[in-house]
């Protein structure tokens, strides 16, 4: 078990039962081994420990309700041993889910603390499951999360078959699992199209033992075409800076307030600060711009002519 879990419980002197631990060294079977030696509680034990956590954070009771029921997250995490974790990883991340549920439950409420952890349990399994089938981030949603574990369910009740889903057997999943299809359609498509490594084996016609990433085409720019454009920006600027300069001042401030500032300013705004029409303002702008524009334009296209 992570020592998370006992990390977590008020430090106590004694306590009078100890908390198996489960790391590398420890192979799954001696972990069954030993929780299956833990007794399960009654409904009164179980409330009692509860309890007496809950009220005196009793380290004591709270261990023994937590190592009563480890034996249910193996049991929960066998059930997800097809979705292509080992099954150690998946009790680790249910024993994570065991402590929150220990830090979460309320006896008072009526309920077993088994019906209560079980859901904190699937949750960090379902974490672990998502986080770890692809680099990219799947099962954003409730939804999402609902198709990925279900689907194959879905399909088995369904009668359906096929790898590539139709439309209409998408529509019927769809209904079944109470999702909106565009879900279904997503997932499935993740669900089958695994994430690849680049410098996996490709077969090629002129080699056979090239990996993916050689042959991909370099979709990159050229280092003259990156430095043409670094050439022209920087040009660019030059002449902005140089015929901005040379328009009125108020052509010159209405026209960086209303395009060379982040926000831009109203026409309201600036109709205020000047006094004058908004539509006053939008001509300025406009007259401003276009010769801005067509000074910069002749001058580049006289340079050119020489060139």
């Amino acid at each position: 078990m992570k020592k998370q879990i006992k990390n977590a419980l008020v430090p106590k002197s004694e306590t009078s039962i100890a908390i198996p631990t489960y790391g590398d060294d420890t192979s799954l079977t001696s972990y069954i081994r030993t929780i299956s030696q833990f007794p399960i509680l009654s409904a009164e034990e179980e409330y009692e420990y509860a309890t007496k956590w809950v009220k005196d954070k009793d380290n004591t009771a709270a261990e023994k309700l937590l190592v009563s029921h480890l034996r249910l997250v193996v049991s929960v995490a066998y059930d997800f041993r097809n979705y292509g974790i080992p099954v150690q990883e998946l009790v680790a991340s249910g024993n994570m889910g065991l402590m929150q549920a220990l830090q979460k439950f309320d006896p008072e409420r009526g309920f077993r603390f088994s019906t209560y952890a079980m859901f904190w349990i699937r949750a960090e399994i379902y974490e672990t499951i998502l986080n770890n089938w692809s680099i990219v981030k799947i099962g954003t949603s409730a939804n999402q999360k609902r198709v990925f574990f279900n689907l194959a369910r879905a399909k088995r009740a369904l009668g359906i078959m096929d790898g590539n889903l139709s439309d209409e057997q998408t529509e019927k999943i769809a209904e079944y699992l109470s999702v909106p299809a565009e879900d279904v359609r997503r997932m499935s498509t993740r669900i089958v199209a695994r994430d690849l490594s680049l410098n996996a084996p490709a077969r090629t016609a002129e080699q056979d033992s090239a990996d993916m990433l050689s042959n991909m085409a370099d979709t990159g720019t050229s280092i003259v075409e990156d430095s043409e454009r670094n050439e022209l920006l920087t040009r660019g600027g030059v002449l902005l800076k140089k015929h901005f300069a040379n328009l009125p001042e108020r052509d010159r401030e209405i026209l960086k307030a209303r395009r060379l500032s982040e926000p831009a300013a109203t026409l309201e705004m600036l109709s205020k600060k000047y006094n004058i029409s908004r539509e006053r303002v939008r001509q300025i702008e406009e007259r401003a711009y276009n010769k801005l524009r067509d000074a910069i334009l002749a001058e580049t296209m006289g340079k050119n002519d020489d060139e």
